[in-house]
């Protein structure tokens, strides 16, 4: 058998597996091209959560410092109609000289701050007593450290996705699989702290700024 007959055997049988082997990468480029779309959807996601759950505690971190800096205010004025009650008391119970008027009048006030006093400790009907704010002051704190707990998994998650998406790329230029594995098992990871962002099922760390009251 001549030299060219060989090379002409070796090309006959060579071209077959070159027209598999191209299908074959084209399949591969197009699967984790898509692979990649869904990848960036999540990511989408996940950035859309953590936007909200920064809304959320800015939010209600605003709303608790109002509700406590209304609470000190209420608190402030109590005391002062309280101690304008006792001033009054003492000045008609110290036998000095005022007149039945007078006197009836300073009855009046007293009642009054006192009645005063005690609706700004209590006052369901407005709903803002003191007690009723600083009821009001722990639910949004409570709201403030929920947002927060939720944060750190979507920051988490964003920062998986776009090194997954990262592996994804270069996988499609090496036609690498063993990098589209890799980048699945972080994407995977990725969703799992999305879930866990929006359900909360795992609380992650995360300092807050405490809220001065």
């Amino acid at each position: 058998m001549e030299a060219h007959e060989i090379a002409e055997k070796i090309h006959e049988h060579g071209e077959p597996e070159e027209a598999h082997a191209a299908p074959t990468h084209e399949m591969f480029r197009r699967l984790t091209a898509i692979y990649l779309g869904v990848i960036a959807m999540l990511l989408a996601i996940a950035s859309l959560g953590g936007a909200e759950a920064t809304k959320e505690m800015l939010n209600a971190n605003i709303h608790a410092s109002d509700t406590y800096a209304f609470y000190q205010a209420k608190y402030i004025r109590q005391t002062l109609y309280q101690i304008s009650a006792a001033e009054l008391e003492l000045l008609t119970g110290g036998g000095g000289a005022i007149s039945p008027n007078d006197s009836a009048k300073a009855a009046e006030l007293i009642k009054k701050y006192r009645d005063t006093a005690v609706r700004y400790e209590s006052d369901q009907k407005s709903g803002e007593g003191k007690q009723e704010l600083l009821e009001k002051a722990h639910e949004w704190e409570h709201a403030r450290d929920h947002a927060s707990a939720q944060l750190p998994n979507f920051e988490y998650a964003e920062a998986l996705f776009q090194i997954a998406i990262v592996l994804g790329s270069v996988a499609i230029v090496a036609a690498s699989p063993w990098l589209v594995g890799l980048s699945g098992i972080l994407a995977a990871a990725a969703v799992l702290l999305t879930v866990n962002g929006y359900f909360l099922l795992v609380s992650l760390s995360h300092a807050v700024a405490p809220v001065t009251h």
